[in-house]
């Protein structure tokens, strides 16, 4: 596609949530989409829920969403029922979100797992899908995984703008197709497939599927199945 890795900038954390409504309705204006990182379950509902009194179709999404409505959330950011979602790390999802052309790394200088350079760096990487992913970490000092991650980043964006040039490549915006839904529906393999012998042993091994599908992270096929095992119990 020859997009680049996402420009990055740093501002500093006085009014950062103004800076960030700001900045989401730029991208709401041009249809895409927007992730906003927090440090704890609660700072992540709280802005969740004042982007929407800002008028912001918001939602967060953390370890507490059961895992099952996590991809029904991420497919409403892609098809625009939800402009922007709150999350502390949505790096488990598995998923590509190439709507996402801004991400905003709140806190970005309090060191640790949730900041360092490594997740950083993966943090980053989720708008690189877009041809104007664009990151802003809020900070009031520049720390050594900050300067990493950012350093790293230009690196690879030098490196890409290169091999574009030498290749003459112009970079692509990337289409994916959405599904009307990634919760709620049952392939027709699956639906037509007949429960047949006793009912709770189809049940339990329906739900050990389930529980099996979603430690595989395939939560497409836990939600077919959780859909499956409600059928069959009426």
């Amino acid at each position: 596609t020859g997009i680049l890795d996402p420009k990055i900038e740093i501002r500093p954390t006085k009014n950062q949530i103004q800076d960030v409504i700001a900045e989401i309705k730029k991208r709401i204006a041009k249809h895409e989409r927007s992730l906003v990182m927090a440090l704890t379950k609660r700072l992540a509902e709280d802005i969740a829920e004042y982007l929407t009194d800002a008028g912001i179709k918001a939602e967060y999404l953390h370890s507490e969403v059961k895992t099952l409505d996590r991809p029904d959330i991420l497919n409403k950011l892609r098809t625009g029922e939800h402009d922007v979602i709150v999350g502390i790390n949505l790096l488990r999802e598995g998923l590509d979100l190439p709507e996402v052309s801004f991400i905003a790394i709140l806190d970005a200088d309090k060191e640790g797992f949730l900041r360092n350079e490594t997740t950083l760096l993966q943090i980053i990487g989720r708008a690189s899908r877009h041809i104007d992913g664009t990151v802003i970490l809020y900070a009031d000092t520049t720390t050594g995984s900050m300067n990493a991650a950012i350093g790293e980043t230009e690196r690879r964006r030098k490196i890409q703008a290169q091999y574009n040039v030498e290749h003459h490549i112009t970079p692509k915006e990337i289409r994916k197709d959405i599904r009307p839904s990634m919760l709620g529906q049952i392939s027709p393999e699956e639906d037509e497939t007949p429960l047949t012998g006793n009912t709770n042993a189809i049940v339990k091994e329906l739900d050990r599927e389930m529980k099996k599908a979603s430690r595989d992270m395939d939560f497409e096929r836990a939600a077919m199945l959780r859909d499956k095992i409600r059928k069959y119990r009426g």
